[in-house]
C-alpha cells in the first residue's frame, strides 16, 4: 500500500478506479485484496452468443374471440407444452410420460391444475405468501380437463401420465379452465403418448333467449345457463351444466350449437402437431389374450349368469355370489397351473360379468334388480330427521341413503373465494361426504378428495338456481350431506336430500330440486366400432354405473334443468343418444318430485323452534352513517369484537349497514341495545332509552344515551315521590332507563324517570279488587304505556305519538294487549271541570296505584249527590277490564283534564274502528258488551272497550248485544275515551 501511495504521488486528481486497475489489482480475492496475475491489458472477456428458441404458433377465431396455440418457447423438456392464449388470458399445458413398463392394470393419470397469485398481479394473503395446497376450484378444474382426455387413451395402456396446467396471466375476463382443457388436448397432440384426440371444449352461455359462445364473466353472471361441451369431431365426451331451470328443449338446442363449435379447436391442433409434434412411441399394452379370456369365461359365465339373473341378491349378497364365483376359478386355474391367466384372473372375471350384464339388458331388456328399464327404485324420505338443527333430511333411493342437515349462519359466514375469477365469495355451500362405512370397508379419512369435491359441487349447482335472492335471504347456507349407505348416484340422492333439508329450514325455496342418474348400455361393432343397439337405463345402480357406458346425472325442478353431469367410458357417444336421454331422465325426475312433495312442499314454519330460523328475524340489518359505523366498530375493530365475545352474535360491518347474526332473540335484542347504545337512533319525543348517569347536579341528573347524546333529568322527574336529593335515586355510572319528555328552548333534551316508574308500578300492583279474569282476546290493539314489556327500548305513548306512529307500536310490540279504559258520561265530565276548575298551576299528588283505599291522597273530583263516585266507577272499571284480560291499573279521572283539546270537530268512523281514527266527537256504533249495576261496557270495534255511565232518572232497558250510537266526549292522559248516547245529548 505504500508502494501504491507513492505512485500516485504528484498525480493531479487521479482516477481510483483507473489506477486500481492499471496495477491489476483484483476487486476481492477470497475476501481480500490481491494482484491480478493471468490477464493481460489487452484481453477482451468472451460475449455469450445468442439462443434461437423455434417457436410454433397457430391462431383461430371461435365466438368473435381470436384464440393463440403456441409451443417450443416455454417447457421445451416436457414431452408436450402448449401456451394457450384468448385475450388477456394465457394458460401452460404440459404433459409428461412415466419411464419403464407399467405393472398395474388401471391409467395413472394425475391431472393437476393450478392458479397462482402472480398471474393477476397479487401476493398471496397468507403467512408465508405462498399458495398452498390445492383449492375446490383447481380441483374441479382438474376434473374438468380429465374426464374428457381420459377415455380415449388406448385399452392396455396403463403408463403413469402427468398432465400440469398453470395460469400464466389473467385479465379476469375468461375462465380458464376451458383454455386449459384445450391446452392439454394441444399438448398431447404434441407428445409421443398415443392418444386418439384431439378434442374441443368450449363454454356456452345464454342470455336473454341467446346463446352466447365463449361468454366472459361477466356475461356469465347475466347468463341463465353454462354449459362447458366436449367431443371429438363426432361423439360427445363430456358435458357439464349449470342452469336456471332451462328446458331439455332449450337444453338439446344448445348442445347442438356446441357442438360444431368445439369442432373448430380441432384443425388447428392437427396443424400445429404436423409442424411441431413428436412421433407417436410405442408403449407396451397390458392386452388379454382371447384364449385366456375364453378359458375363464367358459368357466365363470354359467355361474355368474345365474347370479344376475336372480334379482333376490342385494348389493353385498351379489358382491359375495360373484367373489365366491372368482375364487373357485382361480382354485381351477391352480389346478393346471396357468400361471398367466391367474395373473390377469380379476380384470378377465370383470369383462365378463360386463359381457353378461350388458347382453341380457340388450336382448332381454332385463336389468340386475329385475326392474324395467324406466322404473325408479322405491323410495322414503322424511324431512326434520333431526329436529334440533336448523333443517335435516333423510332420501332413500333403494339401498342408497343420504342424510343431509342445514346450517344458517351470517352473512360474514360466507366462504372467502381466492380464485382469479368468478365471486370473492360464496354464501351457499354443500359439502358432500362419502365415508367407508357406506359401502362397508375400512378406510382413511383424509382432506380434500377429488370425488367428494366433484359431487358437492354439482349437488350445489343443482340447488343454488333456486334459492332466494340474497336481497331477500341475507343468510349464508351450508348443506352436509353424509352419505350412509351407497348403491349408485348418491349425488342425486344429495341433492333430493338437500332441497328437502332447505325447505326444512324454512327457506322458501322456489321449486324442489331432484336428481336422477341415467345410464347407456351399448352393443358395438367390433370391425366398425359403431353403435350398433342401446338400451337407456333410469336410475342406474352402482353396478350398472361400473359395467354400463355413461353416468348422466340430471338434476331439476318440474319446471326444467338445473344441473347436469355426463361421464363417459369408450371414446365418446353420438350426440342424438346423449339427447334421447334427456326424456327418460325427465319422466323419473317427475316421479322423485312426487314423493318428496308428499313429504314436505312448502317450507317449514319455524316460530316453534328454538334454533334460528327465518321467521325468528335473528338476522337483522341496520342502517347509520358510516361516521356512526366507525364508531361502533371502535380501535382496529375493538369494540365490535368486544360485543361478539360477550354476546356469541356474528356482526358483519357493510357500506352503511351493521348486520346482526344471533343463535336467539335474546342474544338480538341484547346485541342491539348496545348498538342502540353506542351509535345512537333518532331522538323522538316519548321513546324510551337507556342511559348512564355521567354527573350529578343540584338540580338534576345530566344521563349520556343514545351513542353519546348528552340529556338532563331534572329532579322533578326522578319519582312520583318527593325527592330531597338527586344522588338518594341515581349515582354516577348508573345504567337507567328513561323517557325523552321534549327539548327546552335552548334545544337541551329533558329526560324522564317517572314516566318509567309509572308503567312498571301500574304492572306490579295487580288489579282492582273484584276483578274476576276471563279468556283473553287478542284482537288488534291500541297500545297504552302501561302494556310495554320492560325490554322494549322505544316506545310511546298513543297521546305523543302521531297517527303514523301508532302502526308501528302495534307492530313492534311482542305480545298482544288490550287498552286501559275509563268510560264517562259527559255530565261527569263537566262536573269533575268545575270541581277541579281546570287549574294547570296546581301541583299534582302521586297517583294510588292498584286498589283503592280509602285513605288515597289522590285527587278526585267528587260528583252530586245523585251521581255515584268515581272510586266506585273506576273499581267497576277494574272489574270489567280484568275480566276483558286488559289493562289492570286504575288512573284518576283528573288526568282526563291533560288531554282536552281544541278538537271539537265531530266525525263520523265506520267500522272496523282503528284507535288512532278515534278523536273528540268521533260517532261509533258499539255494541254492549256487559251490564254493570252503574253503568255500560260497550264494544267499539276492533277490540277497543268503553263503558257508559248511566244517567239519574234515565230510564231504558239495555240487552247484551244491542247497537247503541255513541261519541267520543273526552279522553284522560291515557288516551282512555269517554261515551255519550248521541241520542241523549
Amino acid at each position: 500500500m505504500a508502494m501504491f501511495s507513492l505512485a500516485l504521488r504528484g498525480r493531479a486528481k487521479p482516477n481510483p478506479l483507473l489506477a486500481w486497475r492499471v496495477l491489476h489489482f483484483r476487486n476481492f480475492c477470497s475476501g481480500r485484496l490481491g494482484l491480478s496475475m493471468s490477464e493481460s491489458d489487452s484481453s477482451v472477456p468472451p460475449v455469450a452468443g445468442t439462443k434461437f428458441l423455434d417457436s410454433f404458433k397457430e391462431e383461430f377465431e371461435i365466438g368473435s374471440r381470436v384464440i393463440s396455440l403456441e409451443t417450443g418457447e416455454i417447457a421445451r423438456f416436457a414431452n408436450g407444452a402448449v401456451v394457450l392464449g384468448m385475450e388477456g388470458t394465457q394458460v401452460l399445458s404440459t404433459v409428461s410420460a412415466g419411464k419403464g413398463d407399467a405393472v398395474r392394470d388401471f391409467l395413472p393419470l394425475t391431472v393437476d391444475y393450478q392458479e397462482k397469485q402472480f398471474a393477476q398481479g397479487v401476493i398471496p394473503n397468507t403467512f408465508m405468501r405462498r399458495e398452498g395446497a390445492p383449492k375446490e376450484r383447481e380441483l374441479l378444474c382438474g376434473r374438468l380437463i380429465d374426464r374428457p382426455i381420459r377415455p380415449l387413451f388406448p385399452a392396455g395402456f396403463y403408463h403413469e401420465i402427468q398432465v400440469m396446467a398453470s395460469v400464466l396471466c389473467s385479465d379476469g375476463k375468461q375462465d380458464p379452465d376451458v383454455l386449459a382443457a384445450n391446452a392439454t388436448s394441444a399438448a398431447l397432440m404434441l407428445s409421443d403418448i398415443p392418444w386418439g384426440g384431439p378434442i374441443g371444449v368450449v363454454r356456452l352461455g345464454r342470455i336473454c333467449g341467446q346463446f352466447v359462445v365463449n361468454p366472459t364473466m361477466d356475461e356469465l353472471s347475466l347468463s341463465d345457463l353454462n354449459l362447458v361441451y366436449a367431443c371429438t369431431r363426432d361423439k360427445t365426451l363430456m358435458i357439464d351444466v349449470q342452469a336456471r331451470e332451462i328446458s331439455e328443449k332449450d337444453l338439446e338446442a344448445g348442445l347442438r350449437l356446441a357442438h360444431p363449435e368445439a369442432v373448430k379447436y380441432l384443425e388447428p391442433q392437427i396443424r400445429l402437431a404436423a409442424r411441431a409434434g413428436k412421433q407417436k412411441k410405442e408403449y407396451k399394452l397390458s392386452m388379454v389374450s382371447e384364449q385366456i379370456f375364453e378359458k375363464v369365461r367358459n368357466i365363470a359365465e354359467a355361474p355368474i349368469d345365474a347370479v344376475f339373473t336372480d334379482p333376490s341378491y342385494g348389493k353385498f349378497e351379489r358382491g359375495e355370489a360373484l367373489e365366491k364365483i372368482t375364487q373357485d376359478v382361480r382354485s381351477a386355474l391352480e389346478k393346471e397351473c396357468d400361471e398367466q391367466s391367474l395373473k390377469a384372473l380379476p380384470k378377465v372375471v370383470d369383462n365378463v360379468r360386463k359381457k353378461v350384464v350388458r347382453k341380457r339388458i340388450i336382448s332381454e331388456g332385463n336389468r340386475i334388480d329385475g326392474r324395467h328399464l324406466e322404473e325408479v327404485r322405491p323410495i322414503y324420505c322424511k324431512a326434520g330427521r333431526l329436529p334440533q338443527l336448523h333443517g335435516s333430511a333423510l332420501f332413500n333411493r333403494g339401498d342408497t341413503q343420504v342424510l343431509c342437515t342445514v346450517t344458517l349462519g351470517a352473512p360474514q359466514d360466507a366462504q372467502r373465494l381466492d380464485s382469479l375469477v368468478g365471486p370473492p365469495t360464496k354464501r351457499f355451500m354443500l359439502h358432500y361426504s362419502f365415508p367407508p362405512f357406506c359401502i362397508d370397508e375400512v378406510g382413511k379419512r383424509t382432506g380434500l378428495n377429488r370425488r367428494e369435491v366433484g359431487h358437492g359441487t354439482l349437488a350445489e349447482k343443482a340447488l343454488v338456481a333456486v334459492l332466494p335472492p340474497e336481497e331477500d335471504f341475507p343468510y349464508t347456507v351450508r348443506i352436509n350431506s353424509e352419505v350412509m349407505a351407497s348403491d349408485g348416484s348418491t349425488s342425486m340422492a344429495t341433492v333430493c336430500g338437500g332441497s328437502m333439508a332447505l325447505m326444512d329450514a324454512g327457506i322458501p325455496l322456489r321449486e324442489h330440486v331432484a336428481g336422477v342418474s341415467v345410464g347407456l348400455v351399448t352393443d358395438v361393432d367390433s370391425e366398425t366400432g359403431e353403435i350398433t343397439d342401446y338400451r337407456i337405463l333410469t336410475d342406474i345402480l352402482g353396478l350398472e354405473d361400473h359395467l354400463g357406458d355413461i353416468d348422466f346425472k340430471i338434476a331439476g325442478t318440474r319446471n326444467g334443468v338445473t344441473a347436469i353431469q355426463l361421464d363417459i367410458k369408450p371414446a365418446g357417444i353420438p350426440l342424438d343418444i346423449i339427447c334421447e336421454c334427456l326424456e327418460p331422465a325427465r319422466k323419473g325426475r317427475l316421479q322423485i318430485l312426487d314423493h318428496m312433495e308428499k313429504e314436505i312442499s312448502v317450507p317449514r314454519n319455524q316460530d316453534d323452534r328454538n334454533s334460528p330460523r327465518l321467521g325468528s328475524n335473528l338476522i337483522f340489518t341496520l342502517k347509520f352513517s358510516n361516521d356512526a359505523i366507525r364508531r361502533f366498530i371502535g380501535p382496529l375493530g375493538a369494540l365490535k369484537r368486544k360485543i361478539e365475545e360477550e354476546t356469541g352474535a356474528r356482526i358483519s360491518v357493510g357500506d352503511g349497514t351493521i348486520t346482526i347474526g344471533a343463535k336467539n332473540q335474546a342474544v338480538m335484542e341484547k346485541v342491539q341495545d348496545k348498538v342502540d347504545f353506542i351509535v345512537g337512533r333518532e331522538i323522538e319525543v316519548g321513546g324510551i332509552y337507556k342511559g348512564i348517569v355521567t354527573s350529578i347536579k343540584e338540580y338534576g341528573a345530566f344521563v349520556e344515551f343514545n351513542g353519546g347524546q348528552q340529556g338532563l333529568l331534572h329532579i322533578s322527574e326522578l319519582s312520583h315521590e318527593p325527592v330531597s336529593r338527586v344522588s338518594d335515586v341515581v349515582s354516577v355510572g348508573q345504567q337507567i332507563s328513561l323517557m325523552c319528555i321534549g327539548q327546552d328552548v335552548r334545544g337541551n333534551i329533558k329526560l324522564s324517570r317517572k314516566a318509567i316508574l309509572r308503567r312498571s308500578e301500574s304492572e306490579e300492583k295487580g288489579v282492582a279488587e273484584g276483578s274476576a279474569p276471563v279468556t283473553k282476546e287478542k284482537p288488534n290493539i291500541w297500545a297504552s304505556l302501561e302494556n310495554v314489556s320492560k325490554g322494549e327500548h322505544q316506545k310511546s305513548t298513543p297521546e305523543e305519538l302521531p297517527a303514523s306512529k301508532m302502526k308501528k307500536i302495534e307492530t313492534n310490540q311482542s305480545v298482544s294487549l288490550q287498552p286501559a279504559v275509563v268510560i264517562r258520561s259527559a255530565a261527569e265530565c263537566d262536573e269533575e271541570e268545575k270541581s277541579a276548575g281546570l287549574s294547570k298551576t296546581s301541583k299534582r299528588a302521586p297517583k294510588a296505584k292498584g286498589t283503592l283505599n280509602k285513605d288515597s291522597k289522590q285527587k278526585i273530583a267528587q260528583s252530586s249527590n245523585n251521581k255515584p263516585d268515581s272510586s266506585t266507577l273506576s273499581s267497576m272499571l277494574a272489574e270489567s277490564l280484568s275480566q276483558m284480560g286488559g289493562e289492570k291499573k286504575i288512573v284518576s279521572e283528573d288526568e282526563g283534564e291533560a288531554n282536552l283539546d281544541d278538537q271539537n270537530k265531530e266525525s263520523d268512523v265506520q267500522t272496523p274502528l282503528k284507535p288512532e281514527k278515534l278523536k273528540l266527537g268521533t260517532k261509533v256504533t258499539a255494541k254492549i258488551y256487559q251490564i254493570r249495576a252503574r253503568g255500560l261496557v260497550l264494544d267499539l270495534g276492533d277490540g277497543i272497550r268503553g263503558m257508559y255511565r248511566f244517567e239519574p232518572n234515565g230510564e231504558r232497558e239495555f240487552t247484551i248485544g244491542d247497537e247503541l250510537r255513541v261519541k267520543c266526549s273526552s279522553f284522560t292522559s291515557k288516551g282512555i275515551p269517554v261515551m255519550s248516547l248521541v241520542d241523549k245529548e
